[in-house]
Order: C-alpha cells, then structure tokens, then sequence
C-alpha cells in the first residue's frame, strides 16, 4: 500500500468506481498514482534490484496497473499490479502477489509440467523418427512417379483421341471402321482404369507401415492434450475469486463449460480486485498502462492508459465487480456533426464522390443509437440507390475522398476495381516524429487484437497481407508530412504500418488507439483515382488534406 500525501479530500475521492472497460482518461486519482508508478519506472527500476531495462527487449514491456483504495479507518492509498510475470517471478516487493493459492499450484504444476514435458519429448521423438520419415518419403515419391505416369498416359490417349477424332471425320456412318476406333477408346479407358487401380493398391500396400506409425503419433498427440488438459484444470481450481457478496468461485467454474485463455486471472486489475476485497479494501479507482517496448504485434505504447482485456478479463472482472458501486461502462461514440450534406466531389447517375469529414462513421456501427453515417446520409439523400452503396470504408476518425455507388452494376464494377488492385489511393498524414527515411515499402501483415478490439495488431503468422509504400514530403518543428499509397485496404492499416517499431515506428499524430490522442487524427484521404464503372474513362479525384 502506497498512501497519499497529504490525503486527498472529501471532494477529490471518487463516488463509484471507474469501470475497467473504459478507454478514456483514468479518474484524477488513479491518474495520480499511475503518475507515482511511471517515475519510479522511469527511475529505470521496477522493485529493489530489478531494473526496466528487461522491459525494453524483444518480448515487448509490460502491463501495470493501480487501484485507489480506502481502508475502514478512511485513509486513502493505492496498490500497484503488473500482468503475469516479471522476470521470471509472481511476486515482487510493492506489488500484490497472484490470485492463485500458492501451495496449491506448487502441488500440482511442477508434477503436471514434468508429465506434460515427458509426452512433449516422446511426441518430437515420433515426430522426428527416422523410420517413419523414410517412409513418408517414399510413399511421397511414389506417389509423384504414379501421377507422372498417369500425366504421360492421359497425355498419350489424348493424341490417340484427337486421331481417331480426325478420322471419324473421314469416315461414313456406314464405315466398319468406325467399330475399330471405338475399340481403341475402350480399351484407353480400360488401360487407364488399370493404371489407377495397380497404383492404388501399391500405395495402400506401402503405406501400411507407415499408417501404424502415424497412429502411434496421433495417440501421444492426444494423450499429451489430454493431461495438459487435466493439468491445466487442476491449476485453474488454484485460483479462488471472491467478490463483495460474498460469493466464490474458480477459474474453472467461471468460465465452464468452456476453457479459459492462457493467463486468465493474471491481469493487473483482477489482481488488484482480489487483494483489495481480501484485505477489506473499498476499490474507488483504477488504471492500467503499458511500460516499456511494445510487444511483437505492435499495439501498445509506453506510458498510455488501456481499457481490461475483453477476451480473459471480460467474462471475469463482472463476477469480482458484483457488489460494489461501479459507474456504467462508457463506449467511445463518435462525436456529433453537423447533420449539413456532405461535399461532393463529382456525382453522376452511376457514382458519387464525397469529402467524409473527421469524426463520421462510413457505416452505421455496433452501437444501436449511433445512426449517422456516410452510407446512412446518402441512402437518405438517394432513395432509390440500387446495392449497398458502400464501395470502400475510411476509418471513423480518417478524413476524405469516398467513392460510393449509386446502382448495383456500378457497385459490381467497382468492387472488382478494389479487388484486383487496380484503385489507386493517395493518403496523406502527419508523423509524430521525424522519419529519417525519405521513402519505402513497408510489408506487415495485420489481424484483429482479440483482447482489444478494434486495435490491429501485426502477426506474421495469422495474419492478411498488408502492403504500404510511403514518401516523405516535408519535415518541420520535430514533425513528418508523409504520403501513403496502401496497395491492400486492411483496417487500420496505415495506422499499425506508420506506429509499429517494424514499420515506420513512429505514430500518426492524434491516435488514441497507437499513438497519443490529439484534437484529431492527422490522416486524410487525399487522392482516390479509378476507372468509371460505365464508360471505363480514368477519373482522378483530389481533397486537399485540411492540416
């Protein structure tokens, strides 16, 4: 327990708790003693002996968090949490230790990890035999010189049947001869039944052996699942959460009958909750933030604030909330603008072309009683447009050039324009930073953050592919103008290619969800240059950027 000094007042003490769900600035108080936390890790030290500098290599940083508290005599301090482990270890001193039962988890897991590790090594074991390798070779390459006899044979008929073709041609209907070619066809077709059938059978002959190899594999496979199944049940029985009502629970009973994600119970804020309720302490505010490098998928900045994870942490900080007095949840919604039509560019009885301004959502979104869009004012400005009108998307907070259409065949044609890579699109935006390269490619591939939607984050193992070349314009007062020309349309794609530490590693100017949040996000969709979906003519389209 950290306490302030001096105390806060009366005024100052939040009436409910903060929702652990909210993106938007932590309560005053919590913003306080994150600030405490933030230089004494700026101080380059996490705890006594142990610097930050574990947190800036390749794995990426860490999540901390805080959580403002009071005890039964009033006074007012916080606790300090970091996600999983640091440095090798579940407790540090200033920190609150795991939720799990301690002796519990060092009764099973050294036991559970040596079994698991065994099976792990008789299955790389059978992974990497010999024997079996062999033969999946062999019946690989047997495989290869039935099918390049098969190719010659179908190769062969098919002259023969363009042959006797030609000649049917020649021939009368009435020409005996016509019986003889039909003869010869039959018997192609017999041949080849024949070479299929022979090839077959030796094929199932050779594979066998390896056949009882396989099922070996798959049995340790399975057998190894099983018990790291088991195991992780009986770790996840470790943890026992307990929320104001009195009511308790496990992991495992939580989120039966379904399987919780590695790491669940982890997180710095179901931490922070569980000691808080154990000790009684009334939770009044609290903050989470990254420190150190972002991890390898990009996404988090040191030092910003983010919302609990939605895929451990959602169906788990509900249960440990139960009970106290907790504000609702805000969603982020789109500011509102002013209902005034929208520019336009050009506009013709097949395609429009409009300036979406900052802030307006290109479809209507998950929020219910969010209705204003750019697809849902042109719908009402063009009544009887044909097809989904919506050719493109810009991001909520990307400013620009939108190409809709206002018939289906027209929305047909554009689409295949997008697909096939043939719209050409200009961005322009402004760096948080000084680039020192002039131009490039940048090549990362992007999937949705499970945890934190709508955040992309790079994964060069799931992920699309997303490609994006650049120019630098101008540089000025520590600030970089760059023009992007996405060749893929990914979400956010610019976004995660200009912030990511592989990518340009330097953020767009404004962005609450990869850089710093700002008046507005420094991105516009400047050029957009197509073929028109009825006469083919190429039309190029310009908005200047307004920053």
């Amino acid at each position: 327990m950290t306490w302030f000094e001096p105390p806060p007042s009366a005024e100052e003490i939040p009436v409910l708790l903060n929702s652990p769900f909210d993106a938007d600035a932590p309560e005053p108080l919590a913003a306080q003693a994150a600030a405490q936390l933030m230089a004494q890790l700026k101080a380059r030290e996490i705890a006594p002996g142990i610097s930050t500098s574990l947190l800036h290599g390749p794995q990426g940083g860490k999540m901390f968090g805080v959580l403002v508290v009071k005890d039964r005599e009033n006074r007012v301090g916080f606790l300090r949490a970091f996600s999983g482990q640091l440095n090798g270890k579940w407790e540090l001193p200033g920190y609150v230790p795991p939720v799990f039962d301690q002796a519990l988890r060092a009764a099973v897991e050294p036991k559970g990890e040596v079994t698991v590790k065994s099976l792990t090594a008789r299955v790389e074991a059978e992974e990497a035999n010999p024997a079996r390798l062999t033969l999946a070779a062999e019946l690989e390459a047997l495989r290869q010189t039935q099918q390049a006899a098969l190719d010659a044979m179908k190769e062969k008929h098919d002259a023969r049947k363009r042959e006797r073709r030609a000649q049917r041609v020649r021939l009368s209907p009435a020409d005996p001869r016509l019986d003889a070619l039909d003869r010869q066809s039959q018997a192609d077709d017999a041949e080849l039944r024949l070479l299929k059938t022979s090839g077959k059978e030796e094929r199932l002959r050779r594979a066998a052996p390896l056949r009882a190899l396989e099922r070996k594999l798959r049995a340790l496979r399975r057998l190894r699942h099983i018990v790291s199944l088991e195991v992780s049940r009986q770790l996840y029985d470790t943890y026992l959460f307990e929320n104001a009502l009195g009511n308790q629970t496990t992991l495992r009973g939580l989120f039966f009958p379904h399987v919780p994600s590695s790491g669940t119970g982890d997180c710095a804020a179901p931490k922070l909750l569980v000691y808080a309720l154990r000790h009684g302490l009334k939770p009044l505010a609290m903050a989470e933030f990254w420190w150190g490098a972002a991890p390898p998928g990009g996404a988090r900045t040191e030092g910003h604030f983010y919302p609990a994870c939605k895929d451990k942490c959602g169906p788990l900080l509900p249960f440990l909330l139960n009970g106290l007095d907790v504000r609702p949840s805000r969603r982020f919604r789109p500011p509102s603008l002013s209902p005034a039509p929208l520019p336009v560019i050009f506009q013709d009885e097949h395609i429009i072309v409009v300036n979406k301004p900052e802030g307006l959502l290109s479809i209507r979104g998950t929020d219910a009683t969010v209705h204003d869009s750019v697809q849902a004012r042109i719908r009402a400005q063009f009544p009887h447009a044909t097809g989904p009108l919506i050719v493109h998307r810009l991001d909520l907070e990307t400013s620009g050039l939108m190409l809709l259409a206002l018939t289906e065949s027209a929305y047909q044609s554009l689409q295949a324009q997008f697909t096939q890579r043939e719209v050409k699109k200009r961005y322009t935006a402004i760096l948080d930073g000084v680039l020192n390269r002039d131009e490039g490619t940048i090549e990362l591939p992007l999937r949705v953050d499970l945890e934190q939607r709508p955040r992309q984050i790079v994964d060069f193992e799931h992920g699309k592919p997303a490609i994006t070349t650049f120019k630098v314009l101008s540089r000025a007062k520590g600030k970089t103008r760059i023009a992007f020309f996405p060749l893929t349309g990914r979400t956010h794609q610019l976004r995660v290619h200009a912030s990511h530490r592989e990518g340009l590693g330097i953020p767009i100017v404004g962005d609450r969800l990869y850089g710093t949040p700002h008046a507005r996000l420094a991105l516009h969709a400047e050029q957009l240059e197509v073929r028109h979906p009825a006469t083919g003519a190429a039309m190029l389209f310009s908005s200047p950027a307004p920053f």
